[in-house]
């Protein structure tokens, strides 16, 4: 990746090569090298100042790299999940944190000025509809295409889950698919990897996970693609840790007013009476945090609705389904008018 390259020296090459780097970055808050040796061990960091320092202290511009690198650096391992951490570098102005296995092979840099944390999880877009009810728009245009604002639907929803750091993206796709494929590609130019999973025929609104054989994590987000939403998908996944649940659903609140009393009876008796009250309801929002080893609750190429998935999780363990309301802005585009709004929305609200 180039951006991630930019960040890469040596160890063995001369100082003067990796001032020549630092110099060609042009934001300053992200000048930053880090040290790897031939086998992309990561060694250390480099700023300019380290290498003022090392000047300063006798070494000379031809001397190797390693030797002004700073040992004493701050780095994430890929195993870890520590959210407070990477917050606290968030807190203390931190930027650029490399990311390494337990052997300290470097295998990213977080950039944090891009993400705004790292969630150890896989997600699958559903985006195989025919979006029956945005005719004739979607006679040619598969509906996750649609564009609000200046980009389509899907992409709006691909950037906000790599602004999590999530990067192992899946895409379920049938109707008019080459559009979607043609336009997002393998995920590279925006530094991720996206997989296509294929619908021979429709698998409802979750099926296409049964055709998924693994993922790198234990945890999966699966969401609509034809949704608009600010939903802090660090937040959610917290949430759906701390409750310790096999699965959780976006909710999203929805109030009803009633415009009259509303008599409590027995009988008929009135026992007591509201005066025009008001009720919240929550309805699913459409985006579910879940057990990867849940797919084995169906077969590969069954048709399969997440409320299936719900009443399965329900019926093994009331306690593992959840619903973590969301109350950001979330929009259904389901319909025209959905559509109009959401183009008008999408002028005032921060996704």
């Amino acid at each position: 990746m180039k951006d991630r390259n930019q960040h890469i020296v040596k160890s063995n090459q001369p100082a003067r090569a990796a001032l020549k780097a630092l110099d060609i970055l042009a934001d300053s808050v992200s000048r930053t090298l880090f040290v790897v040796n031939e086998e992309n061990r990561l060694l250390g960091s480099l700023t300019d100042g380290d290498i003022r320092r090392g000047l300063l202290n006798g070494l000379e511009i031809s001397d190797p790299v390693a030797a002004f690198m700073n040992i004493n650096f701050k780095f994430l391992r890929e195993a870890d999940s520590d959210f407070q951490q990477i917050r606290l570098f968030r807190e203390a102005d931190i930027n650029l944190i490399p990311v390494t296995d337990d052997s300290f092979q470097l295998l990213d840099i977080l950039d944090l000025k891009k993400s705004r944390t790292k969630l150890p999880l896989s997600a699958l877009i559903m985006a195989g509809g025919k979006g029956e009810r945005l005719k004739p728009l979607t006679e040619t245009i598969p509906k996750p295409m649609l564009k609000v604002g200046d980009k389509p639907i899907i992409e709006h929803n691909i950037d906000r889950l790599v602004s999590y750091g999530i990067k192992d993206i899946f895409i379920s796709v049938k109707y008019l698919k080459s559009q979607i494929i043609d336009y997002l590609g393998d995920g590279s130019q925006k530094g991720i990897n996206i997989h296509y999973v294929q619908e021979d025929q429709p698998l409802g609104t979750i099926g296409a996970l049964g055709l998924i054989d693994s993922i790198d994590y234990e945890d999966i987000l699966v969401m609509n693609s034809d949704l608009l939403t600010n939903i802090d998908f660090e937040d959610f996944y917290n949430f759906y840790k701390e409750k310790e649940a096999v699965m959780a659903i976006a909710s999203v609140p929805y109030n009803v007013t009633i415009p009259y009393a509303v008599l409590e009876t027995s009988g008929n008796f009135i026992t007591s009476f509201s005066e025009k009250p008001s009720y919240t309801y929550y309805s699913n929002g459409g985006i579910y945090l879940f057990k990867f080893r849940l797919k084995e609750v169906f077969k590969k190429g069954d048709f399969f609705n997440a409320t299936d998935l719900m009443n399965s999780v329900m019926q093994n363990n009331q306690t593992s389904l959840v619903h973590y309301p969301l109350l950001g802005y979330w929009l259904d585009i389901g319909k025209h008018n959905d559509l109009l709004k959401a183009q008008e929305d999408i002028k005032h609200i921060k996704l």
